[in-house]
């Protein structure tokens, strides 16, 4: 078949591949020439300033010109086309809600150029990125406004996690399609028939308007686990004395009923998806006049968590952070991705710098260059007091504190590495429940503070002696 991708940002780019790697004749369709120029490279460290996802590069090497076509010209590749898969970027508003203005912008030039083509067989248009509900019945109406004649819609929404996005391309749990014929069902099942009454992927057909809330349902109630857990096992951990976080969780999930996903706690769930969408669900039910204090309860304790360790190192340890040099280890919003979209870290820059920070001495193994996109160097601007290292051992010298934001593997393991560097006093802020050895660091003089856990003075573990509860790990 003959697809069209508009857009090429994350959801965009790793669909155009994997839908090439099937034998499809895809074409990536982009307005900006240098994102493009960066893809047709097959470059991995020019592909990744954009999109960086573990096996994208190589999956667009080997069917870039074969099966996979990158062009700015929509005009040149209309005639022709079976679908068209619309993945563009809706932002949040001020107020919450989804700006559509990049959206219908392309839909109107796409129904432009599709009501002049010559070949006039079935084309179908389909969301793929998250768009609110109700969306698509606009885009129907775009079709009837442009006439394009022989036209229909779908919704097939994106379910990737950033890191493993290929992957999950290429085995999903599910396939959602929304559709409002049986000839555009078929048409679509035409793009998918390896997944298409497959034994383990469940293929699931139903109207536009569900398969828009299936997105939405789903990215919400995954935020609700991780704000659960932050709310409820984090606060218990750190209220009473002798609750074991670690032992909580599987004491807890061991009921088949529980999902184990989200079960661990941390400074906050960030990137493009959950807390956009959860606001954008919060505007939605606010126009329908529908209750929001489970949406809006859900998404406060997400944001809260981002800050809430740097107020408890004031008032638990006592520390000021006016004039200290702190070492930031992390900036992604999760390992294995250079995306700060809604980061944790965005937060923890925010509240150092307005704590009146000396510097703050940042590391992150892929997200160092975007993060200086975010925080670009200025001699006028706060920005100046962030420095950027190419190794924990660089960003924790000189340091006061140190704090961990971003769930690394490189930091699971860093206590003969602090001990290397840096010395007691220092105080030591785990957003991720990631050094297992705490209790060698505390008994060696440094204070430690834990997401789920009570704050931990110098001193006050005794090695050879019962720590006061199970070592911190994560998922």
């Amino acid at each position: 078949m003959k697809i069209i991708v508009a857009g090429t940002g994350f959801v965009g780019l790793t669909h155009a591949a994997v839908l090439s790697e099937y034998g499809h004749e895809v074409y990536a369709y982009d307005i900006d020439e240098k994102k493009l120029n960066a893809y047709r490279s097959g470059d991995p460290e020019q592909i990744g300033r954009y999109v960086n996802e573990p096996g994208l590069p190589a999956l667009i090497q080997e069917n870039m010109g074969r099966y996979l076509f990158f062009t700015s010209d929509l005009k040149g590749i209309i005639e022709g086309t079976d679908a068209i898969f619309l993945c563009l970027p809706t932002p949040p508003n001020p107020n919450g809600s989804s700006d559509l203005s990049y959206y219908f912008d392309a839909v109107d030039h796409m129904c432009k150029l599709l009501a002049k083509r010559k070949d006039q067989r079935r084309v179908v248009l389909i969301n793929k990125s998250t768009v609110p509900v109700g969306t698509a019945r606009q885009l129907e109406q775009k079709l009837i406004q442009h006439k394009v004649p022989n036209a229909g819609i779908g919704s097939n929404p994106e379910f990737l996690p950033e890191g493993d996005a290929v992957e999950k391309s290429r085995r999903p749990d599910r396939v959602v399609v929304g559709a409002d014929t049986e000839e555009d069902f078929r048409l679509i099942r035409r793009i998918y028939p390896q997944f298409v009454n497959h034994v383990r992927i469940r293929y699931i057909e139903t109207t536009p308007e569900t398969a828009e809330a299936i997105k939405y349902v789903s990215n919400t109630l995954l935020l609700t686990y991780i704000s659960f857990w932050n709310g409820v096992g984090a606060r218990l951990g750190e209220g009473f004395n002798n609750v074991r976080m670690e032992d909580l969780k599987r004491g807890v999930t061991a009921d088949a009923r529980i999902s184990t996903w989200g079960s661990y706690v941390s400074n906050g769930a960030g990137g493009s998806c959950l807390g956009k969408d959860i606001q954008s669900l919060i505007y939605q039910f606010r126009m329908a006049g529908q209750p929001t204090d489970l949406l809006q309860s859900v998404y406060h304790i997400n944001e809260y968590q981002k800050t809430y360790l740097l107020d408890r190192a004031e008032f638990e340890a006592g520390v000021s952070f006016n004039n200290k040099r702190v070492a930031l280890l992390g900036l992604a919003f999760k390992k294995q991705t250079n995306d700060m979209r809604d980061a944790s870290s965005l937060k923890v820059v925010e509240g150092l710098l307005g704590r009146g920070v000396a510097e703050i001495r940042a590391y992150d193994p892929l997200a160092l260059e975007e993060a200086q996109r975010y925080f670009p160097p200025s001699k006028n601007s706060l920005f100046q007091k962030i420095s950027y290292h190419k190794s924990v051992k660089d960003a924790l010298a000189g340091t006061d504190m140190l704090f961990i934001s971003t769930d690394w593997e490189e930091f699971r393991g860093l206590s003969r590495t602090i001990e290397q560097v840096v010395k007691p006093p220092y105080l030591i802020i785990d957003g991720r429940r990631m050094i297992p050895d705490y209790d060698e660091l505390v008994a060696a003089g440094y204070g430690y503070l834990a997401v789920g856990s009570r704050y931990m003075p110098p001193g006050s573990v005794q090695l050879g002696s019962p720590a006061a509860e199970a070592a911190p790990a994560t998922d």
